[in-house]
């Protein structure tokens, strides 16, 4: 069996997706406007050996609940949130492994300005930085930005394929390899033919630049996605190297694994690409006891209007218009077609109700919970792996950071026993931490293909 993978998944917010626990006495979330919280998480997940710690983040606020956003606002729920890729850089000076995967919203910035913000955190990172594609969900954002509405779904969709053709573009073609020279003698920093013009003209985007940074120790920050649905699929298993899935069932995330990794090798991708990780939270002890006790004293704090707000966003179903029994119905809308999809018709098996639905995502969200001492928590993760071939889990928080914190000292010393647990990491990049091979984009990858073309000459 290959080494079970972990990421921690965070947000520079007070509830990302335990909705009320930030009441809970050892709950420190209050504490993510202070460098020290992150720093500290910092060190006690390299400290657990983490791959990374996934930031997750949202432009707009959940206002689909109850048509305006006072249920979020009351809850916490994911608001106030803070920019995450400020965090980074302070995460990365307490560490020296760990790596942090940045979510940034495609939809909302043009692609220039942004491939020089990930250029400089993969250069003040040493390398240790990663980009989680997203094209947003929420009209709120798209308001926010001046915008009457989010573009329809598969138009995003669109717009996504091509602001990666343009990143790709500046991050690996721009600049060849040897342009920077720091010549002395001379007085040359940068030789100049060795730099190039990247010129863009597109339905979307039109670019007419040399990428502004020197090259970074990976170039393209190591790729993350989460789309799950059908066109989610389709650009995930195109351009993501790691996916991360959210299911209440395991045999929903098998489903999806086998499809990702269908459509990747129909597409020629490096056998086992990409890296699956799914949504999980861990409430754990010392025994079994301890750890039914500890989940029990969590759901005290639980605030269920706050998990519908987070739904309601999440699947563009206003859950304030249905009554706590009502049965959960398949509605296709403009929001995450995953997160509907998850819970109607890719498990028949399940008639969730708006009450049941809400209690699930109190603490987890739309991710699966497990409760159990450190040799059952050990078994059931051995026991996902084993039935859905999932390479490693996005931990999601109950309580903050000792849900973490819990991983790292009860958890991590079985998996290691057990012999399917790195007890060191690799030396290089993220990305050659996490697959073992070199620090650049494999050459099997759509974004290698533009790699010193270098066919355009500076002016």
């Amino acid at each position: 069996m290959a080494e079970i993978r972990l990421n921690a998944f965070d947000m520079n917010c007070v509830s990302h997706q335990a909705s009320g626990l930030w009441r809970h006495p050892r709950d420190r979330s209050a504490a993510y406007r202070t460098l020290g919280y992150w720093t500290d998480l910092a060190r006690l997940l390299e400290r657990g050996l983490f791959d990374g710690l996934f930031l997750a983040d949202v432009l707009g606020v959940y206002d689909v609940y109850g048509g305006d956003p006072r249920a979020a606002l009351r809850n916490a729920a994911q608001v106030p949130v803070n920019d995450p890729a400020m965090l980074v850089p302070a995460m990365a000076a307490a560490t020296a492994h760990l790596g942090f995967g940045l979510t940034c919203t495609l939809s909302y910035e043009h692609p220039y300005p942004f491939a020089r913000r990930m250029s400089t955190l993969d250069h003040l990172t040493d390398g240790r930085i990663g980009w989680n594609i997203v094209t947003g969900y929420l009209n709120s954002a798209a308001k926010g930005a001046g915008k009457g509405g989010q573009a329809a779904y598969d138009t995003r969709y669109e717009i996504a394929d091509e602001y990666m053709q343009v990143v790709y573009r500046l991050w690996e073609e721009s600049w060849q390899d040897g342009a920077i020279l720091r010549d002395v003698e001379r007085g040359i920093f940068i030789d100049p033919d060795r730099v190039h013009r990247i010129v863009h003209d597109g339905a979307h985007f039109s670019l007419d630049a040399i990428h502004l940074c020197e090259p970074s120790a990976q170039r393209t920050p190591m790729l993350y996605q989460a789309g799950a649905s059908t066109r989610g699929r389709d650009f995930a298993s195109r351009h993501a190297e790691c996916v991360f899935l959210a299911s209440p069932s395991a045999d929903i995330v098998a489903g999806g694994i086998a499809d990702l990794r269908r459509r990747a090798r129909a597409l020629g991708r490096h056998d086992g690409d990409p890296l699956i990780f799914s949504l999980l939270t861990i409430v754990t002890g010392r025994t079994d006891a301890e750890a039914q006790a500890k989940w029990e004293d969590y759901r005290r704090y639980v605030s269920l209007e706050g998990a519908l707000t987070l739904l309601s966003g999440w699947t563009g179903i206003d859950f304030s218009r249905y009554a706590p029994d009502d049965p959960v119905r398949h509605i296709r809308n403009d929001a995450i077609h995953s997160a509907v999809d998850a819970l109607t018709v890719q498990d028949p098996k399940k008639a969730w109700t708006v009450r049941e639905l809400a209690e699930h995502a109190a603490i987890g969200g739309m991710g699966t919970t497990i409760v159990g001492g450190p040799e059952r928590i050990a078994d059931l993760l051995e026991d996902r792996v084993v039935r859905t071939g999932v390479d490693g889990f996005n931990l999601a928080y109950a309580v903050t950071p000792e849900s973490f914190g819990d991983v790292v000292d009860l958890i991590v010393p079985v998996l290691q026993r057990r012999g399917i647990y790195k007890r060191a990491y690799r030396p290089g990049t993220l990305r050659e931490k996490v697959f073992g091979r070199g620090d650049r984009l494999g050459n099997d990858h759509p974004g290698s293909r533009v790699r010193c073309r270098a066919t355009e000459e500076m002016p």
